[in-house]
């Protein structure tokens, strides 16, 4: 079901300082930030060819990020995203297996235009996941 990892997101709490940390002291090529009101967050991306780093800073007082960053202050790894060729099916999947999806179920547009969902992380080790119709 699942297909190529897409992208590993790390939540920062700086995001200027990580871009800066990330374009002058690894030498990668750092797309400009992208502000996501619905998704509570702003967001660059790191293409280093066989996946993208994908760094998020919350946006907003709701962000969904902020309280992970209020556990984690420095930041961390905080999900994994999958590409999956049709996300209402892998839903239908997941949740006849008695995966929970995260909000209500009902997929979103994410960062690159497409439809996202997110898994809770207690049905999957400990792990965030959101998945990508690609």
């Amino acid at each position: 079901m699942i297909g190529r990892l897409n992208h590993v997101a790390l939540a920062v709490p700086d995001l200027a300082a990580a871009v800066t940390l990330y374009r002058d002291t690894l030498g990668a090529d750092v797309s400009a930030p992208q502000a996501l009101p619905e998704h509570g967050v702003t967001v660059v991306f790191i293409d280093v060819g066989n996946t993208k780093i994908e760094l998020l800073e919350p946006l907003g007082e709701g962000s969904t990020i902020r309280p992970f960053l209020e556990k984690n202050p420095s930041g961390g790894m905080h999900h994994v995203c999958y590409e999956v060729d049709d996300i209402i099916a892998a839903r239908d999947r997941l949740t006849a297996s008695g995966a929970r999806v995260l909000g209500d179920g009902q997929p979103r547009i994410g960062a690159h235009g497409k439809p996202v969902l997110f898994l809770h992380p207690k049905d999957f080790m400990g792990a965030l996941i959101e998945l990508e119709q690609v």
